[in-house]
């Protein structure tokens, strides 16, 4: 399994890194997990068609995780030769944003359809709510959801990737929880969203500060890492924006708590899994 990390970014724009989205490809099969910023752009950079998506995986419903999912929509329905449905999976208000995702795109729809002969339908999207504990398999992948505590965000899910006898678990925005850890238990890899607490501490803006109540720190990221066994930690969505030549930093704050490899960088940061 190779984990790539399509985009690094936060809702704070940033020039180099798109916003958050991870890809997981297995076994023939590419499972996209969440839809931030310039995500489709970033998968054109790893040779990931929008049409090759095997499944979309929704943490939350945070605008910085969706606002690209139109445009895997749109790409994915007109960028495939047969009408192939767009899998899209994730917590209870999952159906809503998708058809809410349509309804705004019902104007460009329409445009294509009286434009290409071929086109006689709009984007098939087969979207699945999910509840902690469920699970489900695409290709020969098993997925199993787990709770996250993104709070007052809710529900959130993480998801855990089951391939080949590798374990990737994603967790999106979460504090350390009981679900989190049961989502990372013994994981080759462990995808976490992290932020610099004595960082944002100085920024005079309250609003900015309040990110502190529901963001993993480094620190903790680490610990949750260490406490599950994980093999590999990748941190991800960085806040503040993880600048150049930084990465030794935030890998310096992480190491007293975790001794496994830590991964970080720049959008299209990579880490694999072998085979077992």
């Amino acid at each position: 399994m190779d984990v790539i990390l399509l985009g690094t970014g936060s809702p704070i724009p940033s020039p180099n890194r798109a916003g958050p989205a991870t890809l997981v490809r297995a076994g023939g099969v590419n499972l996209l997990t969440d839809c931030g910023r310039g995500v489709v752009m970033r998968l054109a950079a790893v040779g990931v068609a929008p049409a090759a998506i095997s499944a979309v995986l929704l943490t939350h419903m945070h605008s910085d995780h969706i606002t690209d999912l139109n445009d895997i929509i749109t790409s994915h329905w007109v960028m495939n030769p047969a009408p192939v449905p767009l899998k899209v999976f994730g917590p209870k208000g999952a159906k809503a944003l998708v058809e809410a995702t349509l309804a705004m795109l019902a104007f460009d729809v329409k445009y294509r359809i009286d434009h290409h002969a071929d086109l006689n339908a709009g984007p098939n999207v087969e979207t699945t709510e999910l509840e902690p504990g469920d699970s489900f398999s695409v290709g020969d992948c098993a997925i199993s959801a787990h709770q996250t505590d993104h709070s007052p965000v809710f529900p959130t899910l993480g998801y855990r990737i089951e391939q080949g006898g590798g374990v990737v678990a994603l967790a999106g925005d979460t504090v350390p929880c009981p679900g989190l850890d049961e989502l990372c238990k013994g994981a080759d890899i462990y995808v976490q969203t992290v932020i610099r607490d004595d960082l944002v501490r100085r920024v005079p803006m309250q609003r900015l500060k309040d990110i502190l109540d529901y963001h993993s720190t480094v620190e903790q990221a680490a610990q949750t890492a260490q406490r599950a066994g994980v093999r590999t930690l990748m941190m991800t969505h960085y806040v503040p924006n993880l600048m150049p030549g930084q990465e030794e930093q935030w890998r310096e704050i992480a190491r007293p708590h975790f001794t496994g490899e830590i991964v970080l960088g720049d959008d299209l940061t990579s880490s694999s899994v072998a085979a077992k």
